[in-house]
């Protein structure tokens, strides 16, 4: 094990539980948060009460089990409060921050629904989610990977950031609350490569192509949907998030813009890359 610390939003399923192992076998030690702490644990997904697979007990097991540390923070994206303490129990606890990965996104009514259809408070809650707390986030931690000159930031933004919809939200496309809290987020990463010029101070933004997740599966989008835009898996996004914290983008990957996860982990050879949460 390494002094590195990563800190993952969104780790008891999915990407965030996959980046956690994959880091963790990297030597990293890991402060993982997310909502739910112990499996059977019910919660808002998409306007139902439900409980998912995964946990943060779970993924600190699956660490564990790759000789690493894990630090379980519950704590919820919509609740300030709750991520301020996770960050400052992380820094208590580990002493410093590295690798800060804003994977966890907002997962409730208004993602999808047509403009005139989103209410204020949905378009408040997805950029409480989407883009606020990532930026509490970096401020929590950027002072201290400034200092030792050092440190990287991946946010997960979306293709349909940056690209109009085929159709409708509830057709096959997306809405515009979603995309746009995306977008915003995605402008963090060119506003610090400005103010931190020659820090050492890394920031990407990385859009993982489109990925199955319990959340999905619960809206009632099955594999067949799937398989005609050739999803990419959890566990080859949390390899390729496991390679960029210490490796190099290559320039013809436009690191500077958008970091297209599966085309990357294809070079890499990724794609293939085995759960690591047994």
């Amino acid at each position: 094990m390494s002094d590195k610390v990563a800190f993952i939003t969104g780790a008891s399923r999915g990407i965030g539980a996959e980046a956690a192992v994959a880091l963790a076998r990297a030597g990293y030690r890991v402060a993982i948060t997310a909502r739910t702490l112990a499996d059977g644990e019910r919660h808002d997904h998409v306007g139902t009460s439900s409980a998912l697979p995964g946990s943060l007990e779970a993924t600190a097991d699956a660490v564990a089990r790759v000789g690493g540390e894990a630090l379980c923070l519950r704590a919820d994206i919509l609740d300030p409060p709750s991520m301020r303490d996770a960050a400052a129990r992380t820094l208590h606890h580990f002493g410093r921050v590295d690798l800060l990965f804003n994977n966890a996104v907002y997962q409730g009514n208004g993602n999808i629904e047509p403009l005139l259809d989103v209410t204020e408070e949905q378009l408040h809650a997805i950029y409480q989610g989407n883009v606020f707390t990532p930026l509490l986030l970096v401020k929590a931690f950027l002072p201290g990977m400034l200092e030792r000159g050092n440190g990287t930031v991946l946010n997960m933004v979306s293709h349909s950031a940056f690209t109009d919809p085929p159709a409708a939200g509830n057709r096959g496309g997306w809405g515009f609350a979603y995309p746009s809290s995306k977008a915003a987020l995605s402008r963090m990463a060119g506003s610090l490569r400005a103010e931190h010029p020659g820090s050492g101070l890394r920031v990407y933004n990385l859009e993982p192509g489109l990925v199955m997740t319990e959340v999905m599966r619960l809206a009632g989008i099955d594999d067949a949907v799937m398989a005609r835009f050739k999803p990419c898996t959890p566990a080859a996004i949390g390899a390729l998030v496991a390679w960029l914290a210490d490796n190099e983008p290559r320039q013809d990957w436009e690191p500077e813009a958008v970091l297209r996860g599966p085309a990357i982990a294809k070079e890499l050879g990724l794609l293939k890359s085995p759960s690591l949460l047994g």
